[in-house]
């Protein structure tokens, strides 16, 4: 089986990627959505959090304040290595349980989207990496639109992550989403058909 893990930065466009990649047949792996279900409220990733954080990160129902706990993280590096060092772990065993699951069941190729596929060091488990690519500049303007914060906050945003630039340099594949949607739509359809 072969394993394609999907990266990028923030607001460089991988969502997008993944969702083509399904449309396109993919099995994808969705990090973020394994984050989500483990953060639910009485799940023991969400009592770590709550017992490293406290009160000021839960909703008044008690689920994970995530926009609030964001905002904490991206302004402080050691707060965000702490929540890292909670949920990186588990995350990654869920996501090697799905290959091993998706192997098993005779899946020709899985992608894995993982945002920090790089940093965390799971890019040594996979066959290739594509890099979903946009410049800093443009990831700033696409945080600063889509969660309508000032430039400030989201250049912390786009500061709290490895330089995107960096990341090229683990890439089997960029996708260059500096372009149109549609320039990037055609280069993810070629790399799928390329794999598929």
């Amino acid at each position: 089986m072969r394993v394609i893990g999907l990266t990028g930065g923030i607001a460089t466009g991988k969502s997008q990627v993944s969702r083509w990649l399904r449309e396109a047949g993919a099995v994808v792996v969705d990090a973020d959505a394994l984050v989500h279900a483990a953060q639910r409220r009485g799940r023991p990733a969400w009592r770590e959090i709550w017992l490293a954080f406290g009160w000021p990160v839960l909703l008044a129902d008690g689920n994970l304040a995530r926009r609030r706990l964001g905002r904490l993280v991206f302004g402080d590096p050691a707060l965000r290595e702490r929540l890292n060092a909670i949920m990186r772990p588990g995350i990654q065993r869920l996501i090697l349980q799905e290959v091993e699951r998706n192997r098993q069941a005779g899946v020709a190729t899985v992608v894995l989207d993982v945002p920090l596929l790089i940093e965390g060091g799971l890019y040594r488990t996979v066959d290739e990496v594509w890099l979903v690519f946009a410049t800093p500049d443009q990831q700033v303007a696409r945080v600063m639109a889509r969660d309508r914060v000032p430039p400030e906050a989201a250049r912390q945003r786009v500061a709290a992550q490895m330089p995107i630039d960096a990341k090229v340099g683990y890439a089997h594949r960029v996708l260059d989403n500096t372009g149109s949607l549609e320039a990037l739509r055609q280069q993810v359809f070629a790399a799928w058909h390329d794999v598929e």
